[in-house]
């Protein structure tokens, strides 16, 4: 007896030690920091800063009066509808975004001591684009906290801390505190201008020895050399038309009239920045409106390529139907989630081009979608629009006998409107026959960038005026709207009427820009740097028996402070920061 019990202590002892050896992994297999001279490794920290870069649509138009949202207690719908708040913020950064720049600062701080490769040269070409990387990823993300976060404390304007190093137990947080917005500009500024010394224009192979950098030919670098690290195959990640474009999406940021009168950057400065991108780009992409169902383009698209209306882009999975799935109505089996609203409806000009409210428009409120804009049936479902893989009538009236109806069911439209922009109509979700396509989603569009030049542009020199430039506000707006189909024989009326009224040119501009990047999430944002007027309501439109009736369907309830958003309520309790005013 006494044996036996013998053995099953041994047997128990010896499995405990086996499961400790399984459990707690050899020293030499534990990874931390001290690993990061390792390429492989170090490289993972600059790849996290790529993974938190936006993979998709935010649908914040749903803060705004542009939208709202089908599903019960969207977050969006919750902040607009009184409940935003510095401890329930949707459109929040801080997180995201500094846990990026940590990332990115780590990999910065060892990027001279990883050995990437045994050839000088290569390894030269390896540290001078990872550190380039690190650079404009950085000004990225320091962009969207200034935009999320700066603000009004204190009687001046504060962005945010800024943090060049990587933070760790020995970081002496009680110093931490926000900074200047202006510094905060200026470090996105330093650091544009370090990613553009740093890396190519773009990632394309060459073929001559005359096209490698002299930097890298005198390190007797050749062909394949040059390729492997700066060629095509490295398509998708930061360059030096990327970094332009950021410094132009954020001069724009601090010219406006929310922030002006805490920065140095002038409207001039954000034309020109903008300038800066739009003069390497062949011209406005001619099917540029419909980019995301441009189907054989998207298709077809090989790896890390472009379309032409898109400057940067994020890598494009496998097919998919989840955003259809998310926008489709009730009859085309989705969820409806986005309902667009009258107010965005009635932004859309006629096909003359004159604004609906306009003497000279033509517009018949009794046939609403007659004789419209033509991107308004790009974008948005009316009722009786055709959608889908087989072009079924979506009926958004209350009488029309589906679940497509106003306030038919939970996932019908309540502002009498769906969403198109953004959908494969090729995507099936009969359960019967489903199937899924590629979808592109740009994290910059060549259009945005002509927009903020157009804005910049004629706030800078007026309409008319180049600033030295090859183009003028009007040229742009002249052009986006012929692409959009506005122009009659070459002429638009409207915008020549208005083309020496700075004011007029404005409302115009701005209102481009509403449409033309509509759901793209920049709308929520643009309001708040032009400093308007947010407590818009969302309105609908009713239709019963053919008549149509405007109702209201949700308020927006923002006080004059929300121009800027708050600082994180926990992160008020951490440091001790000066919150936003009326915050």
């Amino acid at each position: 007896m006494n044996n036996k019990i013998l053995f099953f202590v041994l047997v128990v002892l010896a499995l405990s030690a086996c499961e400790k050896d399984f459990l707690e992994p050899a020293i030499e297999n534990n990874r931390d920091l001290s690993n990061q001279d390792e390429p492989s490794f170090a490289l993972g920290l600059l790849y996290n800063g790529y993974t938190r870069l936006p993979g998709g649509f935010s649908f914040n138009e749903m803060a705004t009066a542009d939208a709202v949202s089908s599903a019960e207690n969207n977050a969006y719908s919750n902040m607009a509808t009184g409940q935003w708040a510095a401890n329930f913020n949707p459109v929040g950064q801080w997180q995201n975004s500094y846990a990026a720049i940590q990332y990115l600062n780590l990999m910065l701080s060892k990027a001279d001591t990883v050995t990437y490769a045994e050839n000088p040269a290569v390894n030269q070409m390896f540290m001078d684009r990872t550190k380039g990387e690190v650079y404009g990823l950085r000004a990225f993300f320091m962009h969207q906290l200034l935009q999320a976060h700066g603000g009004m404390a204190g009687g001046q304007l504060l962005g945010v801390p800024i943090n060049l190093e990587p933070q760790d137990a020995s970081t002496d947080f009680s110093s931490l505190q926000r900074a200047t917005f202006e510094a905060g500009m200026q470090q996105i500024y330093s650091d544009i201008e370090n990613a553009i010394d740093l890396l190519p224009l773009d990632y394309e192979d060459i073929g001559s020895e005359a096209d490698i950098p002299d930097k890298y030919l005198n390190m007797d670098a050749s062909v394949n050399d040059y390729n492997r690290v700066l060629g095509s195959i490295n398509r998708l990640r930061m360059t030096e038309r990327v970094a332009l474009a950021i410094r132009a999406r954020a001069a724009l940021l601090a010219a406006s009239p929310a922030f002006t009168q805490g920065t140095t950057t002038t409207w001039a400065d954000a034309a020109n920045y903008a300038a800066d991108v739009i003069d390497m780009n062949a011209g406005l992409a001619p099917n540029g409106v419909t980019w995301y169902d441009n189907r054989e383009v998207i298709d077809n698209l090989a790896a890390g390529l472009n379309p032409p209306e898109i400057l940067w882009r994020m890598n494009m999975p496998g097919p998919s139907s989840a955003l259809e799935e998310q926008l489709y109505p009730p009859s085309l089996f989705g969820d409806g989630l986005v309902n667009p609203t009258q107010n965005l409806v009635n932004a859309f000009p006629m096909a003359n081009g004159f604004p609906i409210t306009h003497p000279e428009s033509g517009y018949d409120p009794t046939d609403p979608y007659s004789n419209r804009d033509p991107r308004l049936l790009e974008f948005i479902v009316v009722n009786e629009s055709q959608l889908g893989p087989f072009n079924e009538t979506i009926f958004t009236a209350v009488d029309g006998g589906t679940n497509d109806g106003l306030n038919i069911v939970e996932s019908s439209t309540r502002t009498g409107y769906y969403l198109r922009k953004l959908l494969r109509e090729d995507v099936n979700l009969n359960p019967q026959s489903v199937n899924q396509q590629r979808h592109i989603i740009p994290l910059i569009r060549y259009t945005e960038i002509y927009l903020s030049y157009a804005e910049a542009a004629n706030e800078a020199w007026g309409p008319m005026d180049t600033g030295g430039n090859a183009f003028s506000a009007y040229d742009v707006i002249k052009a986006i709207r012929e692409r959009a189909g506005l122009s009659e024989a070459g002429n638009d009326t409207y915008l020549e009427s208005i083309k020496g009224d700075q004011d007029a040119m404005r409302e115009l501009i701005r209102n481009e820009r509403r449409l033309e990047l509509s759901f793209e999430g920049f709308r929520f944002w643009d309001l708040r740097r032009w400093n308007e007027e947010l407590s818009e309501t969302a309105m609908g439109d009713r239709i019963e028996n053919g008549n149509h009736t405007i109702i209201s369907v949700e308020p927006r309830l923002y006080s004059d402070y929300m121009i800027y958003g708050p600082v994180p309520y926990s992160e008020i309790l951490k440091f001790g920061f000066t919150q936003n005013m009326g915050w």
